[in-house]
């Protein structure tokens, strides 16, 4: 059963993750889920807020693309990035490394359909426990450098639309809006069907 993502207008988006401090099959099988999830929607990354949990976890699987290569150093070890695909951070960290920053339209699974146009710094340094709680740090650029970035963000209760400038943001305002009324009455009406809690 694949999970249910949040849309937009679900306060646990906006919620900062707790530590995770288990590492057990119960977060290995959340990772398998979350992937599983994830490749059905058709996304690059999915933290954890997204499947309703307030916790520090994400999973990531970008493509190879050839005209777009992805620099990746792994506990100070170059490697290609298609070995480490796909990834599951448990308590990631992030450190900006001295690069230009860029805009990139980027899409969120909690947003559906909607995209807009967001700079990030182009290399990171992210540290970060895989799902059998091993610590790493990886060094890494382009897509995959942008996806971590987001997804941590997620982790943070941050948004990619709090990282858009007042113009792109202005472009998407109206389907933003649009989509958190819907969320919300969603939620309302699924509250208003469940069964009271007994006293």
């Amino acid at each position: 059963m694949t999970l249910k993502v949040t849309h937009y207008g679900d306060s646990i988006l906006k919620k900062k993750g707790k530590r995770v401090t288990e590492f057990t099959d119960t977060l290995s099988n959340l990772y398998k889920e979350m992937l599983k999830t994830m490749y059905e929607e058709e996304g690059i990354g999915l933290a954890a807020q997204q499947i309703g949990l307030s916790i520090q976890f994400c999973v990531v699987d970008v493509p190879s693309d050839p005209d777009y290569p992805i620099t990746c150093i792994l506990d100070g070890k170059p490697l290609s990035p298609q070995l480490l695909m796909p990834m599951g951070l448990a308590n990631p960290k992030i450190d900006i490394l001295p690069s230009d920053e860029y805009y990139y339209e980027e899409g969120c699974l909690s947003f559906p359909d909607i995209k807009g146009d967001v700079a990030r710094p182009e290399s990171i340094l992210v540290r970060y426990q895989d799902i059998d709680g091993n610590s790493h740090s990886l060094e890494c650029d382009g897509l995959l450098g942008r996806c971590i970035q987001h997804e941590v963000d997620h982790l943070n209760g941050i948004l990619f639309i709090d990282r858009m400038e007042k113009e792109a943001y202005a472009e998407i305002k109206q389907e933003v809006q649009t989509l958190k009324k819907n969320t919300q009455s969603v939620l309302k009406q699924q509250l208003k069907e469940s069964p009271k809690a007994s006293t």
